[in-house]
């Protein structure tokens, strides 16, 4: 395992067949502080949330995942209105989130449950692309000239 600080270690290998928030907790964290690093997400996250505000973003994430795969039913907010706002997001950009999401995964649990979160992380960024990048009218056929 690669990237492992401390005792977040010896949990992540205890946890590692379990899904908990105590998991995500430890996944959110790890994550975000690559997405931080990156050369291509760091600068977008930086324009999007100031220091300051990382801990709330941090606290809304744990929340927001602990609802998708724990069914906590924490999270209340709008992903889509929050992406909206997001200066710089392009689509490729999903896929360097995506990634560097199962990379993270890879090193806190199991492959059953890489593979849980993967098909979540997979369906959410598609609905993302499609809310904040689709438009129907680019689809439509051209009348014959």
């Amino acid at each position: 395992m690669t990237d492992c600080p401390g005792t977040d270690c010896a949990q992540a290998h205890s946890d590692r067949a379990a899904l908990s928030d105590d998991g995500i907790r430890l996944l959110v964290d790890r994550f975000y502080a690559k997405v931080r690093r990156d050369e291509e997400l760091g600068p977008i996250f930086a324009r999007a949330i100031a220091d300051e505000d990382w801990p709330a973003h941090l606290s809304t994430m744990r929340d927001f995942w602990s609802s998708i795969m724990l069914t906590s039913g924490r999270y209340h907010g709008n992903p889509v209105a929050a992406h909206r706002r997001v200066e710089g997001l392009t689509p490729a950009l999903f896929e360097r989130w995506l990634t560097l999401f199962a990379e993270t995964c890879a090193e806190l649990f199991d492959q059953t449950t890489v593979a849980a979160f993967m098909d979540k992380a997979k369906r959410i960024a598609a609905s993302l692309q499609l809310a904040l990048f689709y438009r129907p009218e680019q689809d439509r056929p051209r009348a014959a000239p």
